[in-house]
């Protein structure tokens, strides 16, 4: 599949220290990691826009969305260890965009639409953890606001096989085109 690398942005989701060393599926955090890297590096050398976004929250959690559901998200004792915010090593290199959120999708309460329009990219490759939280949530709301979407499905992962391939599968056809990073090409 031929990119614009002037019109394309990588956008990596929640590659950081306390949710890559998770329990994953279909494969591991590590291999997410390098998977990205690698093709984040493809993407550097043709000059096209590296956008990598975890989630952050400030320490009395006040800025996370309402935990009045059925499954509240569990919170470690004690708080999140000081390193669990933090990206992965190698992850965020000088030139990238950063982008922060507060929930699961990329594109709400941030600027990264407004970063995306600004610089005329048009495309998204999206990828990284969780398939059908994270990733889902931003390919969802890309769709909404317009974008191209691609999503290299040997970029991404989650908690369950069963919950991988439902959003693979059943989700993902309906709003972006689905590959693997191997079949990217960015070609000016």
């Amino acid at each position: 599949m031929q990119l614009d690398p002037a019109r394309t942005a990588l956008i990596s989701i929640d590659l950081q220290q306390g949710i890559v060393g998770r329990e994953l599926a279909p494969r591991s955090g590590e291999q997410i990691v390098a998977g990205t890297r690698a093709l984040a590096e493809r993407f550097r050398r043709a000059g096209a826009l590296v956008v990598n976004v975890r989630v952050l929250w400030h320490d009395d959690l006040g800025d996370t969305p309402p935990a009045n559901v059925d499954e509240p998200p569990q919170r470690p004792e004690g708080g999140m260890p000081a390193d669990a915010m933090r990206f992965v090593d190698g992850v965020m290199l000088p030139g990238d965009l950063e982008i922060v959120k507060r929930q699961w999708g990329a594109f709400h309460g941030t600027e990264l639409d407004l970063q995306l329009r600004r610089r005329g990219i048009s495309t998204l490759v999206i990828g990284g953890i969780a398939t059908n939280f994270g990733v889902e949530s931003t390919v969802r709301d890309a769709w909404e606001y317009g974008y191209d979407v691609v999503v290299p499905e040997d970029l991404c992962a989650t908690m369950s096989k069963p919950l991988h391939d439902m959003a693979i599968e059943s989700i993902f056809p309906r709003l972006a085109r689905v590959t693997n990073a191997d079949a990217l090409e960015l070609v000016a």
